[in-house]
């Protein structure tokens, strides 16, 4: 039986990995793909993670694993099925079979929402982005597109004025649902243009971003607009089907967790963009990870204190 049991190998889980082996804790890492990395993968270039500017996402999943690896990290390549709770041990079902262990870390992550359309994912991380505080100053006085009509789409569209050229924000619906103070915000701006009951039907470009076909659900029409980047803001889904049932959610199905990552059952923590925050970014799932496994030692500690 393993003392813990990581389950996801993105930037919450290693981070988690490599604090929990320092802390001399046995621990395994689950995570269905071999590759370690998580949404960072998709990343063209991280340039706000301190110290490493200017890697791609995969380099620095590869410096992450690398690190992992030096301290021994044991990995297990398996989709977890389910969780089941007991007093003495958590039992981590998988379609290779089942780990036991004193506690669980949940990090699995989550997953933006895809518009589905021709040059998405041909174009992931070579202009299409679904994290404008991520990549937006790679835009520094070009033009943009941001596709959503919500508080984050809007939010988005606002941060990306302050550096682009010109932002179009694309909303298939003719009202926003974004806060009124964001949409006064955003009405304010003039390098901001709206453009209503439309729809992006393709991104284009051979090896960058080079424009986007948008098509106006009233009258039928396409159009093409020349942009350098698109920034898809449609919505996350946090990744935690495997845990209905098991912790409490929110009703958008992230897990209730506060900073010490605790959730509401005893011995099982969630870390990283699984858990209800306000600000999900690579360095901010890297500190959950070390600050759930300060809360998995506590754990151990009351645990002992109650034999």
């Amino acid at each position: 039986m393993y003392d813990l049991v990581i389950i996801g190998s993105g930037p919450a889980g290693m981070g988690a990995a490599i604090y929990a082996v320092r802390a001399g804790i046995e621990t395994a890492v689950v995570d269905r793909s071999p590759v370690s990395g998580g949404q960072v993968l998709t990343t063209y270039e991280v340039d706000n993670y301190l110290g490493l500017p200017g890697l791609s996402g995969g380099e620095l999943s590869e410096r992450f694993r690398e690190h992992a690896d030096k301290l021994g990290v044991t990995f297990v390549t398996a989709d977890v099925q389910k969780i089941e709770n007991h007093t003495d041990k958590k039992i981590v079902f998988t379609d290779e079979g089942s780990l036991e262990a004193r506690a669980v870390i949940l990090a699995t992550g989550a997953s933006h929402s895809m518009l589905g359309v021709p040059g998405e994912m041909k174009l992931s991380g070579l202009g299409v982005s679904y994290c404008a505080t991520c990549d937006g100053a790679f835009f520094r006085k070009r033009t943009v597109a941001v596709v959503g009509g919500g508080d984050v789409a809007a939010e988005d569209a606002i941060f990306l004025a302050g550096i682009c050229q010109k932002v179009y924000l694309i909303h298939r619906r003719d009202t926003l649902r974004a806060a009124d103070t964001l949409q006064k915000k955003l009405f304010s701006l003039e390098n901001v243009e709206i453009i209503w009951n439309s729809e992006v039907k393709e991104i284009c470009g051979e090896e960058i971003v080079e424009g986007i076909e948008v098509r106006n659900n009233q009258s039928g029409e396409q159009s093409s607009l020349a942009v350098n980047g698109v920034f898809i803001a449609v919505g996350v889904v946090p990744n935690t089907d495997a845990f209905q049932g098991l912790v409490q959610m929110d009703e958008k199905g992230y897990i209730v967790a506060d900073e010490t990552c605790m959730t509401s059952e005893k011995g099982i923590f969630a870390a990283g963009d699984i858990r209800r925050k306000p600000m999900r970014q690579i360095i901010t799932a890297v500190a959950d990870g070390a600050n759930a496994v300060h809360s998995v030692q506590n754990f151990f500690v009351s645990q002992c204190s109650t034999l």
